[in-house]
């Protein structure tokens, strides 16, 4: 199994965890309100489990420019 940690704006991989014993406490996901969850976490039909986590680059270009949060995917 591995945890693909992808930005929402770009698509672009900001990191992976390839482990089969890392839990979901370890990965912090036990914090997260169910609509956080079905929000952040997807899960593929192979197991692998991808994260949507803002990159520095679009961080940046939202805090700069916050009416890119209305379009879809801006930055693609």
């Amino acid at each position: 199994m591995a945890v693909n940690y992808i930005c929402p704006h770009c698509r672009s991989t900001v990191g992976t965890i390839e482990s089969a014993t890392v839990t979901e406490q370890q990965l912090g996901f036990h914090f997260l309100t169910p609509e956080e969850r079905s929000d952040i976490i997807a899960y593929n039909p192979n197991g692998d489990v991808i994260v949507n986590v803002v990159c520095d680059y679009c961080r940046e270009a939202i805090e700069a420019n916050p009416e890119l949060v209305l379009i879809p995917n801006p930055l693609q």
